[in-house]
């Protein structure tokens, strides 16, 4: 359970308080778009810092596939894919039931019809991905975000990759050692995991998986 905190709200199912949304003008995939965010969900003023990092960085997505964003909020990441790969399937997965109905409003509102966003338990345990793009909510603390990790990253289809932003200050160096080692764990020899670039503070982690 996540320890009341003034964030706290936004790892929760029920952000508990009256919700009151608010349409911003935001730059995805070169377009610029209007959005709806709302009070309770993360970063509602517009992209963060963490998620602008990694979009700066991030290789073009192959035209298709089927790919994946693990802590949506109000849809940056999970948009930019969908913009970029229309022909791709693109799922958004959050927990934060205010940022997934925010996070579907805006998809279609940007013509984004191949974003589905759902609660993690609404995934298949067997459903993998060819891309993953993440800005994973690292306050939740470690052994949530470990669990996290251990769910989604594995999910990786051969071929695949997987781009994350971690603020360095956060434990970015730390986590990269351990996600090395789960995923050796899990299956040897298949995964390589390493640090893809730096950008104002933010580390920029790259997961591949074998063809």
């Amino acid at each position: 359970m996540v320890a009341v905190t003034s964030s706290a709200h936004y790892f929760s199912a029920d952000p508990g308080t009256p919700e009151r949304r608010r349409t911003i003008s935001v730059e995805l995939a070169g377009r610029q778009v209007r959005v709806q965010t709302a009070n309770g969900v993360f970063s509602p003023e517009g992209i963060d810092k963490g998620t602008g990092a990694l979009l700066s960085v991030v290789p073009q997505p192959p035209a298709e596939g089927s790919f994946l964003d693990v802590g949506a909020g109000w849809g940056p990441i999970a948009l930019s894919m969908a913009l970029q790969s229309p022909a791709a399937t693109v799922t958004a997965v959050e927990v934060n039931e205010r940022s997934l109905a925010l996070c579907r409003d805006n998809a279609a509102a940007v013509g984004a019809g191949n974003v589905t966003a759902v609660r993690p338990e609404e995934v298949a345990e067997d459903a993998g991905f060819d891309l993953i793009w993440s800005n994973p909510p690292i306050r939740i603390g470690k052994p949530a975000l470990h669990a996290l990790l251990q769910r989604w990253l594995p999910a990786l289809n051969p071929g695949g990759q997987a781009w994350l932003v971690v603020q360095k200050n956060l434990g970015a160096d730390s986590l990269l050692p351990w996600i090395r080692t789960m995923l050796q764990q899990r299956a040897p020899s298949e995964f390589t995991a390493e640090r893809a670039d730096s950008v104002k503070g933010f580390r920029i982690l790259k997961v591949s998986r074998k063809s």
